[in-house]
Parts: structure tokens; C-alpha cells; sequence
């Protein structure tokens, strides 16, 4: 197409370049040409002017695919039927891509060329969210505690308030609007009017890249916080730090810092969601006779009564010394099963006992099996 502005040339990108890559390469000739620190340049004005064109389409997602796959490339005249092969009033948008993969649709574009205005103007944003791993020991994590932790996040610049820009207040005419407040685009056979973003609508002045934080809008931060495991978080879980995330940038609210847990095994306890399992060995006296024996719990030692005959594997359930839920409702059990200890037979006194003993009580477990 003749007169065609090559917007990726006049930012000195790829057409393949990054969002990145194209806020970078703005900043840098924005600075290099812009009014302000070129006084009386033409020929610095008319490249700023420029820049400002290339970058206002290419920063916008919307923008720059029109830009890709319909051709619109002048603000001063719209595209010509042949441009675009044939095609009544403006051109043919036959082949035209009206649903992009990122799920953009042409009547998105439509009702922004009608409403330019529309995402233009700045409005507080909240903070993006950050995420932060936390090893945490078994007990710690069934019975809760206070943690410290120190955490990176974003800090919005107090100068620009996150935007990475300022205006300039000056008497000289904007040099974008040349002090009507108004910038005028062109979309096709379609001319638009919008308030001019580099001076606010004022005017006056222009805005510029913040010198306080050269354009980034925040600072890194680093914080020493303390918080509060609840009892009972699961391996996997995650715990909500409100407002500890990134700050927002005008005055929008701060993100959210949330713990991704690891909880570290116990050599005892095993977990099955609120219940807590573990395995006491007992003696075969204590398991012919019955006892009462000691168990561990998240709470302390506790008494557990081994009835008279229980078996290996057998299982008793200790209510309520499980694991507190973390959605409150009061806490799990405590399964205990059984474990025989069968001790080594050395001497030839026990080993008449223990006939004696199977003389006595006769009973062969493998009959019921068929296996005698």
C-alpha cells in the first residue's frame, strides 16, 4: 500500500516484538525526541508525534491485530479500496480474522472505535497476587502457629502511583494536540476524536516517563510479616495474607499473599483427612489378657484400654484427639491399630511354657480357612 507507516520501523521493533520489547523501545526515543527536552526542534515535535502514533496502536492488543490484519496505518488519510482489493465504501472484509484465538472479536474493535474513549482513561487497578512457599513441621501444622516470614513484593511509586508516568505541567501547547486537549484518529472511512493522553485533556504540558522509578511504576519491597497458620492446614493447602500482595496503581487496592503449604511427615502420626492414624505394638500378654496401655496423641500421652483377645491389626478409635478442622466443627479421631510383638524365645523354660500354654488352649486360626 502506498504511504504506508511502518509503525514496528518508526519504534525500530520486529513485527514478532513483545509488549516488552515495544514499551522499552518507546520509552527510549520518548525521552530521546520528546518537546520538552528539545525546544524549538521541528523535526524532534514531528518524530514524537510519531512515536506516539506507533506506540498507541502497538501497546494495544486490539489495536495492533487491526493494524496486523486490516492495513489501517494513517490518521491523516484512510485506506483506498484498492488497498484492500475491492470493496464498496472503505474495503472488502472478506479473509478479515473477526475472531482472534485470544478471543477478541471484531465487534469488540467496532464498539472501541465508536467509544475511544473506552480503556483510554486511566482508572486504579488492584495489585497482581504473589505466591509464597512454606515448609511447616506436622505438629506445627495440626496445632497452628504464628510465623514470620519475609516476602518480596511490588510498592507503587509514590510519584506516579504505580502508572510509571507524570504530567508535566508547563504553559507551552502539548505537543501530541498541540493544546486543543484532543487527539484525532483514523479507523478506515471512520475519524474519531479522544481526549489526548499525553497531556490529560489540559492542553498544557505532556505526560513523561516518572524519574523517581524510571518508568517500572514500583519498587521492589522487602518485608518481614508475621502471620497465623490455622490448625489443621492440609499439605497442599493454601492460606490468604489480605492485602500483602503487590500494590495497585492508582489507588487501587493491593493484591493478596497466599502460603502454598508442604507439611513435613511425622515419624508416628499419618494423616487421613481430620483423623490422625498410628501403630502401637502391644505383647502377646497384654493382647491375650487385656491392659490398659499408653498412646500418643497431638495433645499428650492418653490411656487406651486393650481388651482381653485383641488381635493384630485390630483397630480402636480415641474421638475427638484427631486433627482440628480448619473450617471449624470440632476435630477428628485418633485411630490406633494394633501391633503383636512377638518376642524372641531363647530359653528352653519359656519355650515349655508356651507348649504348655497351646496345650491348654487348643485352637488352630488356620481352620477356619481350610488350611488344616
Amino acid at each position: 500500500m502506498k504511504g504506508r507507516k511502518d509503525y514496528y520501523k518508526t519504534l525500530g521493533v520486529a513485527r514478532h516484538a513483545t509488549e516488552k520489547d515495544i514499551k522499552q523501545a518507546y520509552r527510549h526515543l520518548a525521552r530521546k525526541y520528546h518537546p520538552d527536552l528539545n525546544p524549538g526542534s521541528k523535526t524532534s515535535e514531528d518524530h514524537f508525534k510519531e512515536i506516539q502514533e506507533a506506540y498507541d496502536v502497538l501497546s494495544d492488543t486490539k489495536k495492533r491485530q487491526f493494524y496486523d490484519q486490516a492495513g489501517f496505518y494513517s490518521e491523516q488519510a484512510p485506506p483506498s479500496t484498492s488497498d484492500f482489493g475491492g470493496g464498496a465504501q472503505g474495503f472488502d472484509f472478506s479473509g478479515f480474522n473477526f475472531e482472534s484465538s485470544g478471543g477478541s472479536s471484531f465487534r469488540d474493535i467496532f464498539s472501541e472505535m465508536f467509544h475511544p474513549n473506552q480503556g483510554e482513561t486511566a482508572e486504579p487497578a488492584r495489585g497482581q497476587d504473589r505466591h509464597y512457599h512454606i515448609k511447616l513441621p506436622f505438629m506445627d501444622a495440626v496445632q497452628g502457629k504464628e510465623a514470620k516470614i519475609t516476602i518480596n513484593r511490588k510498592e507503587a511509586c509514590s510519584e506516579c502511583r504505580g502508572t510509571g508516568q507524570v504530567h508535566v505541567h508547563s504553559s507551552q501547547n502539548c505537543g501530541v494536540c498541540a493544546g486543543t486537549g484532543k487527539s484525532r484518529r483514523a479507523k478506515g472511512v471512520l475519524q474519531f476524536s479522544a481526549t489526548c493522553q499525553a497531556c490529560g485533556g489540559t492542553g498544557k504540558g505532556s505526560v513523561v516517563t516518572c524519574s523517581r522509578c524510571s518508568g517500572q511504576g514500583s519498587f521492589q519491597h522487602t518485608e518481614t510479616i508475621t502471620v497465623r497458620i490455622p490448625a489443621g492446614v492440609k499439605d497442599g493447602g493454601r492460606v490468604r495474607v489480605p492485602r500483602k500482595g503487590d500494590d495497585g496503581t492508582l489507588g487501587g487496592p493491593p493484591g493478596e499473599l497466599f502460603l502454598e503449604i508442604e507439611v513435613e511427615p511425622h515419624p508416628i502420626f499419618r494423616r487421613e483427612g481430620d483423623d490422625l492414624l498410628c501403630t502401637v505394638p502391644i505383647t502377646i500378654t497384654e493382647a491375650a489378657l487385656g491392659a490398659k496401655i499408653e498412646v500418643p496423641t497431638v495433645e499428650g500421652k492418653s490411656l487406651l484400654k486393650i481388651p482381653p483377645g485383641t488381635q493384630g491389626g485390630q483397630k480402636f478409635r480415641l474421638r475427638g484427639k484427631g486433627i482440628p478442622s480448619v473450617h471449624g466443627g470440632g476435630s477428628g479421631d485418633l485411630i490406633v491399630e494394633i501391633l503383636l510383638y512377638m518376642p524372641r524365645i531363647a530359653d528352653e523354660r519359656s519355650k515349655e511354657i508356651l507348649r504348655e500354654f497351646s496345650r491348654l488352649n487348643a485352637f488352630n486360626p488356620r481352620s477356619d480357612m481350610g488350611l488344616s
